[in-house]
Order: C-alpha cells, then structure tokens, then sequence
C-alpha cells in the first residue's frame, strides 16, 4: 500500500481532535491544568490512532508511538489498537492486525490494547464484532471495558445522564448473558472520571445517580482512571475514597488494574504512585503483585466468569491487606 494511500486512510478514519475537548464533550470543568491533562489524554489517544492505520507495518507504528511521553504513551497504544480494530473490522485486505499486535509491540499494552478494541466495537456493526473479538479468555473482558468509556464519553446523555444499561449483550463466557453489563460498567466509571472533568464531587455525584447495584462496577472504573489518567491531588483522592464508602474495595481494584497495566508496559509515573498509595495503600509494585498473585491460571469461566473472580479477589486481598496494616 502506498504512503499516499495510507496517508488519505488516516484523513478518512480519524476522528477530530476537536472531539475531545472538554467545550464539546460539555464536560465538567473544574480547572486549567485538568482540562489540559484530560485534553491530551485524548489527543494522545487520537494520534495513536492515526499512527497505526497510516503506519507501513507495526515495527513504523511502535517507533513512533515510543516518542511520545511516558505519562501519555499508553493511550496512544490504546488508540492504536482501536486503529488496527477498525481495520480489522472493515472490508480490506487482512484482518490479523490486532492478534499480530498483541503478539509483538503491542504486548507489554495487553490491558491498554483490549481496550481499544472496545472502542472500536462501538463503531462497527455487531455482525463484524467476531472479526475482532480477542480471544484471551480473561483480557478480553476489557474489550466491553473500552466499549463502556466510548459510549458514555461521547453518548453521554443516554449513558449518563438518562443511565441507560445495556440489556441482551451476548459476550463470550457470559454464560447466563448477565455479567456483560458489569464489564460495560466499569468502562462507563471510567469515563465519569472525564465527565466530571477529575473533581472527585462531581464524580462521585455522578455515580450516586445510578441505580445502586451498579456502583461497585462504577467505582472500579472511576479508580482506574483516577490512577491510570491521573489528574487529582492526594487531597482530592481522599476525598474520592471517602465518598466511595461501602465500595472501596472496587475503587482499589480498579486503581490496581491501572497500577498493573502502568507497570507491566514500562510507564510508570509520579501520579500513579501516588494514586495506588492513597487508593489502595499500597505502591504500584505491590498493588500489581495482587493483581498477578490473584490472576486466574487458567482461565475458565464457571457460573461467574473468571474475570469477576480476579476482580473479586483483587478487592478482597487489597482490603485485607490494608485491614491487616492498621492493626
């Protein structure tokens, strides 16, 4: 394929960056430096996207993507991966993209790359899903995760305002087709984070809006975007914990999911330290060594499927190693 061609490729495919800013998301407000930090989230997310449906081959993609700057570099991988989903998803040549991702650069970002996935799923019809779906029977979970965030990032009024839940979401492991939501949930909390533009009041409120038993999935969500993304004072990440009550253990296991993906990939960042301290109270190498100590091998999906036993036994083992330091 020509650079001329994969140059009008990524014209045609890529969202605006215009897309991504808090003025016409009419997202919260709550100061310069959140607007700026959530702004580059996105325009990060939006470049790594174009990186990869212009790029030659992976090895072009990765070199360019391993420029841009620690704190931001995974959402980039992220977008990315949406790219190559898309691509996968749509009527042309080859379609193993994403799976020869995961199995070369795009390895150390299997949580980030899910989730692009997911991101593309909510921009392709359902009968193309299957060319994309990942078949890691544990990660893939995180496809509905990305899923979650696109649509409650730029549907928001259905999603978040009208709390509108997905019903007849048929997913891979889900025998009794109802756990899919749960996932889904998480990927919304984690775009309330955005919506309420990192003011922890704000989304917090935002959360009590929901019905009740889809705040623990909500909470999860938020406290991995409130590590991973960033963007809050160790004052305001108290103030989080404190509004999350009952469901701190979710707000932790979320904060160690991005502690671990953060780790894993090789960006580890300031805010993210601090963020798994005051969320989970712990560091990022030990809250990382719950999540791999915890991790289902194998994976197989019972009654509850294995991604909800991890999540489970992340919370718990995090509450009961900070029960155990404050004997």
């Amino acid at each position: 394929m020509s650079g001329g061609w994969r140059a009008v490729r990524r014209r045609l495919l890529t969202p605006s960056h215009n897309e991504t800013k808090l003025s016409t998301r009419g997202f919260h407000l709550k100061d310069d430096a959140a607007r700026t930090n959530l702004e580059t989230v996105g325009g990060t997310f939006l470049d790594g996207y174009a990186i990869a449906v212009e790029a030659r081959d992976q090895d072009e993609a990765h070199e360019r993507l391993e420029r841009i700057p620690v704190r931001y570099r995974g959402f980039a991988y992220e977008g990315a991966a949406m790219g190559l989903a898309m691509l996968d998803g749509l009527p042309l040549p080859g379609n193993d993209r994403v799976a020869r991702f995961l199995a070369g650069h795009g390895a150390p970002h299997d949580y980030m790359v899910h989730v692009g996935v997911g991101w593309a799923m909510a921009r392709l019809p359902r009968f193309r899903w299957a060319s994309i779906a990942p078949p890691d029977p544990l990660l893939r979970w995180l496809a509905l995760d990305g899923y979650g965030f696109h649509q409650a990032y730029f549907r928001t009024a259905r999603y978040v305002h009208q709390h509108h839940r997905e019903s007849d979401f048929p997913w891979p492991g889900d025998g009794t087709g109802r756990y899919a939501g749960h996932a889904i949930d998480q990927g919304v909390g984690r775009a309330l984070w955005f919506i309420g533009g990192t003011d922890p009041a704000v989304v917090a409120d935002l959360v009590d809006g929901y019905q009740a038993d889809r705040h623990a999935d909500l909470w999860a969500g938020v406290g991995l975007a409130a590590c991973y993304a960033a963007g809050a004072t160790d004052a305001e990440l108290r103030l989080l914990l404190d509004r999350a009550g009952p469901h701190r253990p979710q707000l932790a296991q979320g904060a160690a999911f991005a502690a671990t993906a953060r780790i894993e990939a090789g960006l580890l960042t300031e805010h993210a330290e601090a963020a798994t301290a005051v969320l989970c109270g712990l560091t990022p190498q030990q809250a990382a060594g719950v999540c791999t100590r915890a991790r289902p091998r194998p994976a197989v999906d019972g009654p509850v499927p294995a991604y909800e036993v991890w999540r489970q036994e992340i919370a718990d083992r995090i509450t009961d190693l900070a029960a155990g330091a404050h004997r």
